[in-house]
């Protein structure tokens, strides 16, 4: 594929990450960066890599073993079940400091729902092109990428600013604010998530 073709399927994948309709990813996103302070951000990159990792392998396997894949309907019941479970395992591990052992069990787990997140992102490339999807991967990947840190980067100075917030109602109790922090915006998005989870049940 040339780069003037490469060009072209990368604001295809930014575009999906960031748009309206991507709200589910953009929430998981959001809750997986929940747990960590602007000065902890090494420790995000971490996690966010093994994300990108598991949903690229995932796309890379939609293009060598298409069939392999699960059934579309049940990669979108199971994307909201991340969102919830990730959301559940901030709540549980709030008041824990981050440590290399924490952080990688952490990435495992983002690895992992990386998988299916991308299964989403494979099935909405196979619509999209009926026959091979070799072709629009890699710009469509990047794409995905770009809008990634897009995301990260308004969760992370929006999570900045509601830590600021939460400090002056805990009256400058930093480790008090952050649990708060931590725990408000996980249980909005494990409601939301939990509602996704319901109207897309297969059953």
């Amino acid at each position: 594929m040339d780069l003037s073709a490469l060009r072209s399927f990368i604001p295809l994948g930014f575009g999906h990450i960031t748009a309206p309709g991507a709200l589910d990813h953009i929430m998981f996103l959001l809750v997986l960066a929940a747990i960590y302070r602007w000065h902890e951000w090494r420790q995000a990159v971490v996690v966010v890599t093994a994300f990108t990792v598991g949903h690229s392998l995932t796309l890379a396997l939609a293009v060598l073993r298409p069939g392999l894949l699960p059934d579309p309907g049940i990669v979108e019941f199971l994307i909201p079940l991340t969102i919830v479970a990730t959301g559940i395992e901030n709540i549980v591990n709030r008041g824990l400091r981050e440590n290399r052992v924490r952080v990688g069990r952490r990435a495992l787990l983002a690895g992992g729902f990386g998988l299916v997140h991308g299964a989403g992102f494979a099935g909405y490339l196979a619509e999209l092109f009926p026959g091979s999807i070799a072709a629009p991967l890699i710009g469509f990947n990047i794409g995905i990428e770009l809008g990634q840190v897009v995301v990260l980067l308004g969760a992370f100075a929006s999570l900045a600013l509601l830590d600021r917030m939460t400090r002056l109602v805990a009256r400058g109790q930093e480790s008090l604010g952050f649990r708060v922090r931590v725990s408000a915006v996980s249980t909005i998005v494990i409601l939301m998530g939990s509602v996704w989870a319901v109207e897309r049940a297969p059953w």
